[in-house]
């Protein structure tokens, strides 16, 4: 069916149909640095991640965009408070966001535009404004003019006359409505030059010059947190749209408005105003990065999603499940190359292929195609995320493919073991949770001593049993089996692998 995506502002699922064929812009809000990021930071981006993956997996070229917020009320706050400059501030945090998405898999963005090396774009953006009515100089500061734009509201869905002010309260303003595109310096504070008085940028302003330097005045997918939807999301397009072309009104923004549930602890949004926030790094010290992943992305991006130890430790499992079959299934086969070999012609397309029927035979027909196969798997993994990113279904096709697996684990050199192993594997990459390839050294450092110590309990069972001491043989392989290990007797030899 091709993907599918909810836009915000049609309220819908459309069809996703790209300005340019087989190339796909995406501009996403990125964090304000103004103090360490938390989970509810990578909640946010994960979605994205997952969607950039699924467009190159589905042969598209991605262009994404993630800006910065460097300078903000927030930012020069907390710089007082620290007693540090904005500059270093806004330094050391932006490292530690990229060091935050890094630990997580999140690939860097295409471009990182960072809003203080914006500025002249921002004034330009300001100057058609002015010059075509939409904003006015008042108090030191620039503002945008509401009811000038005939559809603002229409993103957020809410009708401008009942709309409370702006959350700016400085003076100057003919509406209560209007927001600062630019605000007068204040002492103490970092300033720039610019035709209206010195001054910074506001902060709805920044997103809408930087994404139409990197992508154009319309450009495919606008995303970012739902709390985003209203002031900062309304406010971009309508700036924006009012903007371009020295003031003549654009059509669209962005043709698909993405935005990401929130991520709560009992019930209530993650924030550091609340003081509930959980940061990134205590989170990693209790569970690791793809596990820490693999939850994020659990549920719908659209949905809630709640942090808890509980919601946490069934996330644990479920990824330990799914990792600990591809890790025992590729030690069977003899690893990634092995098994990619022994399953070519029964991969996710070949092992869909089914032999002639009679023709005539419908039952028979039925039959094969509900068969469950690799290919079928995938298809309704592709299936689930082409129809808005459905990670509950796509999950389920993962799960799907490690029973079908778990099923012949057994089977040395197993043409379908390697087909369900290889499938896996291919879903997981989507996801960015692929054991080998992605989080190579996930428990492979531990994984030698881990060999010598079984080893020698294989070989004090074999000394048992050739001694005829059943009952140690016995007790030594209950033992093993009692921390995780199963032991096997096959004709090659014997073999462990996790439980």
């Amino acid at each position: 069916m091709g993907l599918h995506l909810y836009d915000t502002r049609s309220r819908r699922v459309r069809p996703f149909e790209p300005l340019r064929p087989a190339h796909v812009g995406v501009y996403v809000c990125g964090p304000t640095v103004q103090s360490a990021p938390h989970v509810g930071h990578l909640r946010t981006a994960l979605p994205f991640d997952l969607l950039r993956r699924w467009l190159v997996q589905s042969g598209y070229e991605v262009t994404l965009v993630q800006n910065v917020t460097d300078i903000d009320d927030k930012i020069i706050s907390n710089a007082g408070r620290d007693g540090t400059s904005v500059w270093e501030l806004a330094t050391r945090q932006t490292r530690a966001f990229d060091d935050a998405y890094r630990a997580v898999g999140i690939l860097p963005p295409t471009i990182q535009p960072r809003a203080t090396g914006h500025i002249p774009e921002m004034i330009a953006l300001i100057s058609a404004l002015v010059d075509a009515g939409y904003a006015y100089p008042g108090g030191g500061s620039v503002w945008f003019r509401v009811d000038r734009f005939a559809d603002y509201g229409a993103l957020s869905h809410q009708r401008p006359e009942a709309m409370l002010p702006s959350a700016e309260a400085e003076s100057g303003k003919l509406d209560p409505r209007d927001f600062a595109l630019w605000k007068g310096a204040r002492p103490g504070e970092p300033y720039w030059e610019s035709p209206w008085g010195d001054g910074r940028p506001g902060w709805h302003l920044e997103c809408s010059a930087m994404a139409g330097k990197y992508l154009g005045s319309t450009f495919d997918i606008h995303g970012g947190g739902l709390d985003l939807v209203f002031p900062h999301h309304e406010n971009e397009r309508a700036q924006t749209l009012c903007g371009v072309a020295a003031g003549a009104e654009a059509d669209e923004m962005a043709r698909y408005w993405m935005h990401v549930g929130l991520l709560t602890t009992g019930g209530t949004k993650m924030s550091k105003s609340l003081g509930n926030s959980v940061f990134v790094s205590d989170a990693l010290d209790l569970v690791r990065p793809q596990v820490l992943r693999y939850h994020l992305l659990s549920a719908h991006y659209r949905s809630s999603l709640e942090y808890t130890p509980e919601a946490l430790a069934e996330s644990t499992a479920a990824h330990d499940r799914i990792e600990t079959f591809v890790r025992n299934a590729l030690d069977i086969l003899g690893g990634p190359g092995e098994a990619a070999a022994l399953g070519a012609d029964d991969g996710p397309v070949a092992a869909g292929r089914k032999a002639a029927r009679p023709a005539g035979a419908q039952a028979e027909a039925v039959a094969a195609e509900s068969e469950v196969t690799p290919a079928r798997m995938w298809a309704d993994f592709a299936a689930a995320l082409d129809d808005d990113l459905s990670v509950g279904r796509a999950l389920a096709a993962i799960f799907g493919a490690v029973g079908q697996g778990n099923q012949v684990l057994s089977k040395a050199h197993s043409r379908q073991l390697a087909g369900w192993v290889n499938v896996t594997r291919r879903m997981l990459g989507v996801f960015g949770l692929d054991p080998l390839e992605q989080w190579p050294t996930a428990g492979a450092e531990l994984r030698p001593a881990l060999d010598g110590v079984v080893q020698i309990a294989l070989d004090l069972r074999a000394a048992a049993r050739a001694r005829g001491d059943y009952a140690e043989a016995d007790s030594i392989r209950s033992r093993l089996k009692a921390a995780g290990l199963i032991i096997e007797d096959t004709p090659e030899g014997r073999r462990w692998h996790l439980a």
